[in-house]
C-alpha cells in the first residue's frame, strides 16, 4: 500500500467543506476504473493524504498523473471551483507495511482535527525529516 500526499497549487484553500467530498467522491471513481484500488482518502483544505493499492502493471508516479491530472481536468471542465484549479506538481509517497495500515487510516481520516494544530507546511516538513528525504524547494 502506498501513502501519498499531495496539495494544490500554492496551497491555495480550495477543498473548502462543500467542494472536497465532491472531488474525493470523483477521484474513487475515477481511480477504481483505472484498477488504482483507494482504501482512505481525506484532507484539508489545501491538500489530500490517499492510501492506495496499485495493480501489477501501474507505477506511482502514474496513478498520481491519473488521479491529479484527471481530478483537475474535471473540476475545471465541471467549474467546481471558481477560478481555475490546479494541483502543486510536487507529491510525495511512501510504501505502509501491514502492520501499519491503520494507523495511517486513522491519520488520513482526522485530517480535518490534525491540521487545527499543524499546518501542512508543518507537517510536510516532519514527513521529510522522518522518512530521510532531502529538501529541495
Amino acid at each position: 500500500m502506498i501513502h501519498a500526499v499531495w496539495g494544490t497549487k500554492n496551497r491555495e484553500s480550495f477543498l473548502t467543506t462543500e467542494i472536497k467530498p465532491v472531488v474525493i467522491k470523483h477521484i474513487r471513481e475515477n481511480a477504481k476504473e483505472k484498477k488504482i484500488f483507494i482504501d482512505t482518502i481525506d484532507g484539508s483544505t489545501e491538500h489530500l493524504h490517499c492510501l492506495f493499492g496499485l495493480n501489477a502493471e501501474m507505477s506511482i508516479s502514474k496513478a498520481l498523473q491519473l488521479m491529479k491530472g484527471e481530478s483537475a481536468f474535471w473540476m475545471n471542465v465541471h467549474k467546481i471551483t471558481k477560478t481555475k484549479f490546479e494541483w502543486a506538481d510536487e507529491y510525495y509517497a511512501v510504501s505502509v507495511s501491514e502492520s501499519q495500515l491503520e494507523k495511517v487510516r486513522a491519520y488520513i481520516l482526522n485530517q480535518e482535527e490534525h491540521h487545527k494544530k499543524v499546518t501542512f507546511q508543518d507537517e510536510y516538513e516532519e514527513f521529510m525529516r522522518v522518512y530521510n528525504f532531502e529538501h529541495h524547494g
